[in-house]
């Protein structure tokens, strides 16, 4: 089937999943008014990463007896530093789904060795959560980056748990309507559904958790970049902006600009929308062809940020080249850009759909993904 190349190309081919696009209205004179020369303890700097924290807590309705950090080394840096210094008082469960949650239990039972149960799912499937035991320290991503399976929901999670939940959802939080109450440690990073910069990680502790960090000391040593108490009290100043070490304050401006047009969006809820209809657009082009499926085995469990695909057409002898081929036709052309899956995942896509993408931008994209395929399927046909 030869096809002709589509008349439409996407406004923004950008559909990394991170770090991800930029809030549609970016450019770069927003950043003018960053306090770069400018110490990061000075007014100006504490009052806008202390401005960062509060306006983080208001869009996405985070309980006011909740702490909220900015600290160093993206969304990696926030979950380790939650587990070097929060794990150990009890038995653990690593729950993993996908590469990134994977990396956590090998973080754990390997380098800080404790006594921990491992509970895994492949690539497009999830744990049954609700079969986990609550009363251990419970590990695990809401939503799986490179897998595009996400939870449905906290409902699994029970209020009366005696063991801490350790969630990473840095492709979670502003998509997704996170159940704070079922959450204790929570990490997201500013690159991914907001399209933030990279290297500065958001470290959110329900006061469990905070009682945790006053009431155990780790058997190891905590270099000081993941210390978060001193003399067996929490170091408050690192909830209010007073950073453990120096932030870039251009990506705290870049952060409050992306959080100033998340409100005028409609906040949350906004947001929510938005990426519901990125991922929903796929969604419906996938159901309309049998080439090309959600890696999702429950549609309940399909993520509506890191949207996930396979190509299921009988012809394809050799999936990761295939893949590799269309990802590399998209960006040859223009119109989609990092799209390929991750690098330890099933052969496929990955088509970011959080909501700084735009909906036109991804209904201009599909038909040259359908473009393609089909030159690609041609190119083999003509290569046997």
């Amino acid at each position: 089937m030869t096809m002709t190349a589509p008349a439409t190309r996407p406004a923004n081919p950008r559909f990394s999943s991170g770090p991800c696009a930029k809030i549609p209205t970016f450019t770069l004179d927003k950043l003018a008014d960053a306090a770069l020369g400018r110490s990061h303890r000075a007014k100006i700097g504490k009052d806008k990463l202390k401005a960062a924290i509060e306006e983080t807590r208001a869009l996405l309705n985070i309980p006011a007896d909740y702490r909220i950090g900015i600290v160093p080394a993206s969304d990696t840096g926030a979950v380790e530093m939650a587990m070097w210094s929060l794990l150990g008082a009890r038995k653990a469960t690593m729950v993993a789904w996908e590469s990134f949650g994977a990396g956590w239990v090998t973080d754990v039972v390997k380098q800080l060795k404790i006594d921990a149960e491992v509970k895994t799912a492949e690539y497009g499937e999830i744990v049954d959560m609700a079969a986990l035991d609550y009363n251990t320290d419970v590990v695990f991503t809401w939503n799986g980056t490179t897998s595009g399976v996400r939870m449905p929901s906290g409902d699994a999670i029970p209020a009366d748990r005696e063991g801490l939940t350790i969630c990473d959802a840095t492709s979670a939080a502003f998509a997704m309507d996170l159940p704070w109450n079922k959450l204790d440690v929570t990490t997201f990073s500013w690159q991914k559904v907001l399209g933030g910069e990279a290297a500065h990680g958001m470290l959110i502790l329900s006061p469990r958790a905070v009682e945790r960090l006053e009431s155990y000391t780790p058997a190891w040593p905590l270099p000081k970049i993941f210390r978060l108490t001193k003399g067996g009290k929490l170091i408050e100043g690192i909830f209010v902006g007073e950073t453990i070490n120096t932030p870039s304050m251009l990506a705290v401006e870049d952060y409050l600009v992306a959080l100033d047009w998340a409100r005028s969006v409609g906040g949350l809820k906004g947001l929510i929308a938005r990426a519901d209809a990125n991922a929903q657009a796929i969604w419906d082009f996938c159901d309309a062809r049998d080439w090309i499926d959600n890696l999702a085995v429950d549609a309940a469990t399909r993520s509506n940020t890191s949207v996930c695909l396979k190509f299921t057409d009988a012809r394809i002898t050799d999936g990761p080249v295939f893949a590799k081929a269309v990802a590399k036709r998209l960006e040859a052309e223009g119109v989609a850009l990092d799209v390929g899956a991750y690098r330890d995942a099933p052969a496929g896509l990955r088509i970011w759909c959080g909501g700084t993408v735009e909906t036109a931008d991804v209904e201009a994209m599909l038909p040259w993904l359908e473009y393609a395929f089909h030159a690609e399927i041609e190119a083999l046909s003509q290569a046997a």
